[in-house]
Formats: C-alpha cells, structure tokens, sequence
C-alpha cells in the first residue's frame, strides 16, 4: 500500500510550511494569542484565501473535496507552528455538521460564508455532566408555534465568545444519554450568553448559557430528533484531527529537543553525548512513529467509511499517553528553561496536554476500547 503524499497533500503541507516558516513565528503567534480575540483576523481571512478552509468539503459546496486524510497533512503541519486560528472550532466542527445536515438555503446562509472566512461558528457539543458521553444532552428544546425555545448549559464551547453562529444540540425527547431525540439548531451568537476565558494552550472558550432562547423553525439543522448520528460524526473527525495535531506537536518536541542536546553543553561536552539522554531521546522518536503509523491506521479506516471507533479510541490513547510522555521528556531535558514562558517547548507541551482532554481523555478511551 502505498503511504505517500497525494499531489493536494504535498501542496498543502508545502504552503502550509512555507506559511509558518515566513510570517507565523513563535512571536508572532505569542502576539496573536494575546490580542482581544485570541487570533488574527488577517491571518484567517489568508487561510481562506489559500484554500484550506475548504479542504474537508464537496466541491458541490464550495470546497475542493478533500478527506480525512487531507485534513491529517493539514493539521499535523500546522502543529509545528502552534497556531491559534480557530479551524477545529469553525471548519471541523461547525463546517462538519453543516455539510452533513444543512439543506440548500442553510448552506448558503452559514456554511459557504465559513468556507470563505467571512463567518465564525463553533459547536456547543459538551455539558458539564456529561463526561464525554456526548448523548448526555440534559439541554431541553420545546415546541414554541412554528419555532422552539431552547435551554440549557454548554461547557468549554471553543472560540464561543468570537462566533457569529453557535451549533447548539438539544434534547426534544427522550432521556439523557438516548441517542434519539436529539435536535440541533444553529443559534446567533448574539441571542446567547457567553463567558470567555484563556485556555490552559493559550486559545479561547467558553461557558454557555441558553435561557429560553427562541428559535426558528428555519434554524433546526436536519430532522429534529436525529441529531446524533451527525453530531457522532464530526466528533469522530475532529478527534482524529486533534490527534493528527498531536502527533504534529509530538514530532516537534522530540526535533527540538534533539537539536538542544546538540547544542547544550555539560562537563565540557553537549549533553546529546550522554548515553542516558540518548536512551531517552530514541523513547520519544519511537513514541512519534508508533502514534503516527496507528493515526494513518485511524484516518485510512475512516476514509474507507470502515467502522473505525476502534481505531480512533487506539489513537487518542496513545496521544493521551505516549504524547504525555514525550512532553514530558522534552521539558525534563531541556532543564528548567523548559517551563519557561518564553520557550516555545513549554506551549508545545501545554497544548499536548489540553488534547488529551478534548472529545474524551486516555481513561476514557480505554474504557470504550475495552467494552
């Protein structure tokens, strides 16, 4: 089988590269992270203008048809310049969900303005109690004349506070945890009431309150009551996507750290010279080979349209584990400059560390693994 770049995923991870090699260093980012919205507009309206917001779309929507795969290369080469733009938030998760549900007049209000960069959206798609469980939807949705009114808590919303359209699913009937009864609606962001925060990586969220909110009947997304089955998945491809970025940040760490032991010298010698660190660096090497050979295990069954639940829980696991231990690594042998702010190892390892918590942490994919 062959394993090689395509020639769209060769150009991708070349403009891509090109991109972060030129005008998105760590300053940079540092700077954009820190501004009011947490990103650059000017640097979005550019990922639009290069095509990589329409890479996961059919060309029946604007897109240029790309897959799984296209969106692995994409996201894997985006990690090496931790880059704070919002593309799981809008074109993963929102676009995901559009282009799976909405009809033809929706696409042309919500998800062709997302595809040009024009309009900022986000999924709502956790609750504080849900632990993972993404049919644990305690959010009510009741008829209201030909509309609905919506209530409910959402948790950890990425890029809320910045979204123009928040996707928002809601239980119509049924019980928390049943897959049916669960609707979703896209609801202005302006109608809901959002508190933004840092996150730990250095992006943005946000804590949703939904208070009675009146919807249309225009703004249901799909049938009502047959919400999950699209919701499940979008989760399913922006896990793998996360994962692809994490295997990205990984590869990052174990370079960097390489080349600082080639450069740090101890005892009158560089510090790669220890037969010890060499031992350990290998470790991480290993570590970043075997999480991308089970990710292009994970992306290849899901292109396929293979049932790869399974495979996707492997990945995000190991991410979860063997990325953890590569971070790890990567600050203990860099010292204590490894903490610094300053030092771009210490948000590589921070960023590592939020997407083991996103769309179900290590324990939790073990346990589905297991049952």
């Amino acid at each position: 089988m062959d394993f090689s770049l395509n020639e769209l995923q060769t150009m991708l991870a070349d403009s891509i590269a090109r991109f972060i090699d030129n005008e998105y260093d760590f300053d940079t980012r540092q700077s954009y992270a820190d501004s009011e919205r947490g990103f650059s507009d000017d640097v979005w309206a550019k990922f639009a203008d290069l095509g990589w917001t329409a890479v996961p779309f059919s060309e029946e929507d604007g897109g240029i048809g790309g897959g799984p795969a296209d969106i692995m290369v994409l996201m894997e080469s985006l990690a090496r310049g931790l880059v704070v733009e919002p593309y799981l938030a809008n074109i993963v998760l929102a676009g995901g969900i559009l282009a799976r549900t909405a009809n033809d007049a929706q696409k042309e209000r919500w998800l062709h303005p997302i595809i040009g960069g024009e309009l900022h959206a986000t999924l709502a798609y956790y609750e504080p109690q849900a632990r993972y469980e993404l049919a644990d939807i305690a959010t009510t949705a009741t008829p209201d004349g030909d509309g609905w009114r919506v209530s409910g808590r959402k948790g950890v919303v990425p890029n809320a506070a910045t979204a123009d359209l928040i996707i928002v699913p809601a239980r119509t009937a049924g019980n928390a945890g049943d897959t049916d009864g669960i609707t979703l609606f896209a609801v202005p962001a302006a109608d809901l009431v959002c508190q933004g925060y840092r996150t730990v990586d250095g992006l943005r969220a946000a804590e949703v309150a939904l208070d009675d909110v009146r919807v249309d009947a225009d703004q249901v997304l799909g049938e009502p009551g047959a919400g999950f089955a699209p919701l499940d998945a979008t989760v399913d491809d922006a896990t793998l996507a996360i994962c692809a970025e994490a295997v990205g940040l990984m590869r990052v760490l174990t370079d960097k750290t390489v080349e600082y032991s080639k450069q740090r010298v101890q005892f009158g010698v560089p510090i790669g010279s220890f037969q010890a660190l060499q031992h350990r660096m290998v470790d991480m090497l290993m570590a970043c080979e075997q999480a991308r050979s089970v990710l292009m295990w994970a992306v290849m069954l899901h292109a396929a349209g293979a049932d790869s639940k399974h495979a996707i829980s492997s990945i995000k696991y190991l991410v979860g584990t063997a990325g953890q231990k590569v971070g790890e690594e990567a600050i203990q042998i860099h010292g204590g400059m490894g903490v610094t702010w300053d030092l771009d190892v210490a948000h590589h390892f921070k960023r590592l560390t939020v997407i083991n918590r996103l769309f179900g942490n290590a324990d939790w994919h073990l346990d589905r693994l297991a049952a």
